[in-house]
């Protein structure tokens, strides 16, 4: 059982990463998006439906989401599955947020690559 600090930390880190995705195609101030190699070889019109699935992804369960940090999901587009993650880094990106709830200290980035390159 989580404590109501923890609680809180997850929802405000839902909403940060929420906020990210809802966002795309435009990464907010303090937040970074990267596509692997594989992402990029489909062209510009496939990395927008995956952008598109990623902003509108709302398929969130306990299964997938156990804290409930809306940070990791997964798609198909043209017979090839795909994930999306988001990580919380400290600003300088070498190490991660001290603290993922408080965006003054965190970089959140988004990567979104092929499930064959995880």
């Amino acid at each position: 059982m989580l404590s109501a600090d923890q609680d809180s930390s997850h929802a405000t880190i839902s909403a940060l990463n929420d906020e990210l995705r809802r966002s795309l195609p435009n990464a907010k101030p303090g937040c970074l998006v990267m596509a692997t190699a594989g992402v990029q070889a489909i062209g510009p019109a496939g990395v927008a439906v995956l952008v598109a699935a990623i902003r509108d992804y709302d398929e969130f369960t306990p299964d997938n989401d156990p804290h409930g940090e809306h940070d990791f999901g997964a798609m198909e587009h043209e017979g090839v599955r795909y994930f999306w993650k988001i990580d919380a880094y400290d600003r300088s990106l070498a190490f991660a947020s001290p603290n993922p709830a408080d965006p003054h200290v965190t970089t959140r980035v988004l990567t979104i690559m092929r499930a064959d390159e995880y």
